[in-house]
């Protein structure tokens, strides 16, 4: 179940003695602690983070507003910006609050369809009491905890209003028997959220991230967080949240992962049972597990759900993969306008493949052709480049593309079928666009990090 503070109540305050301590006959000091003192001592040795209490209200539209916490700017800026990047707004609150009052058996009656769902009012106000903890953190608890930099966030409770002046808690279900009895008495559980679409992602060790085919440019970043996620967002959870898949500590860590996700409108509830890994920007990601792959060498690629079998056609879903098996024509466009055709192109329709070609290109304007394919390059190898301020890349005379023969006699723009292939920077020398980064771009090969460095694992 995805972690939220309505499913977290505020821990009470434990202290722990050594059992000898407890008697108040025991009188050798050898065998008592003073609990305060040892605290002070740990904090003396920075074994212990720095705490900052803080409370913060959050409104339906995800404004958040701190109304006390710590002094200094840059830490309140850094709950703020946490909160805001974490709790749910709009449509995913008005979700996630309805669920909550389900499961804590608050509500009375059944919900069975999106309208039964949408007739129960959603509050516009939460407060949220918490901590920013700084420095070495503790093992894991109970509390629900953001990662921030230099330490973490802990969210201690969250209570919602109304009217702005009374505040309410709702519990978590106290058994998993109430939890199952809720669902199975509210066929709303079962309600999905309308289909954004299915993304595929091939996630790299080395940081690189690329996902086919575009999602929503306002999802983009988000689905890519969450990858990092899903994956392991540093060198030990990738080791070992690839290990904890093929239950097998002793393999090899592979130098990169593919997943499928598929992207949903938050549903009208939020089935705690289901297969939504995270809510981010108004959208459910879940992963479609049974397509998940790993890549031990960069070329070979084998499926978490069948470790023995190589994976087919890139790992893509039918519909994609078989990208990979139609018929395409061959076709060259040069920076002058140029356009030539291999063989296999319908005559009748070449003049307007030619105008559609040079329009999505740029061919034939100077500037916007050295637009078009800067762009294209950037997108290609991603953080292998890197321009400097008030520099260009170099601009190539000529680009092989791959057209679909479907698509020729198509009436959507080409511009949505073709595939670049390959670049030339001279008009005779050509460089695939699938391979090492081309010689005319090594000046602007990006500086290689630390982990570059020190080697990807083994």
């Amino acid at each position: 179940m995805r972690p939220s503070p309505f499913f977290v109540e505020a821990p009470e305050a434990v202290q722990t003695r050594p059992k000898t301590a407890r008697h108040p006959t025991q009188t050798n000091p050898c065998l008592t602690v003073n609990p305060m003192g040892e605290a002070k001592r740990r904090k003396q040795l920075g074994l212990m983070p720095t705490v900052h209490p803080f409370e913060a209200q959050l409104e339906a539209s995800g404004e958040v507003t701190l109304i006390r916490g710590p002094d200094d700017a840059a830490l309140t800026r850094t709950i703020v910006d946490a909160l805001k990047g974490t709790q749910l707004s709009g449509a995913a609150w008005d979700s996630e609050y309805r669920t909550s009052l389900v499961l804590s058996g608050k509500h009375g009656g059944t919900l069975s369809t999106a309208a039964d769902v949408e007739a129960v009012p959603v509050p516009d106000l939460r407060r949220i009491t918490g901590e920013l903890a700084l420095g070495p953190l503790g093992s894991s608890s109970e509390q629900v905890t953001i990662p921030v930099e230099g330490g973490a966030i802990r969210l201690r409770e969250q209570r919602h209003s109304f009217d702005g002046k009374c505040w309410e808690t709702l519990s978590a279900p106290h058994s998993p028997q109430q939890l199952m009895s809720a669902m199975q008495n509210n066929p709303a559980f079962f309600l999905e959220g309308e289909l954004i679409g299915q993304f595929n992602a091939e996630h790299w060790q080395a940081g690189r991230i690329d996902i086919e085919p575009d999602p929503p440019e306002e999802l983009l970043e988000a689905l890519e967080d969450v990858v990092r996620e899903w994956h392991g967002e540093t060198e030990s959870l990738w080791a070992e949240l690839h290990r904890d898949r093929m239950e097998d500590h002793d393999v090899p860590i592979p130098l990169a992962r593919r997943s499928t996700f598929e992207l949903r409108v938050p549903a009208p509830l939020q089935n705690p049972l289901g297969k939504v890994f995270a809510i981010r920007n108004g959208a459910e990601f879940s992963p479609v597990m049974d397509t998940d792959a790993h890549t031990p060498d960069g070329e070979t690629w084998l499926s978490y759900a069948d470790p023995d079998a190589e994976v087919d056609g890139g790992h893509l879903p039918a519909e994609l993969a078989s990208i990979f098996d139609m018929e395409t024509v061959g076709v060259t466009v040069y920076a002058d306008g140029r356009v030539e055709f291999e063989e296999g192109a319908p005559e009748d329709h070449t003049g307007r493949i030619r105008t559609e070609l040079r329009e999505a290109t740029g061919a034939g304007d100077a500037q916007e052709w050295a637009e078009w394919t800067a762009q294209m390059l950037s997108e290609t190898y991603g953080d292998e480049l890197e321009v400097p301020e008030g520099q260009t890349l170099p601009v190539p005379v000529a680009m092989r593309l791959d057209i679909p023969e479907d698509a020729l006699q198509d009436p959507d723009p080409l511009s949505q079928t073709f595939m670049e292939s390959e670049v030339s920077f001279d008009g005779q020398q050509w460089r695939d666009l699938f391979g090492d980064l081309p010689p005319e771009l090594t000046a602007f090969a990006a500086p290689p990090t630390e982990e570059d460095d020190a080697g990807r694992l083994n």
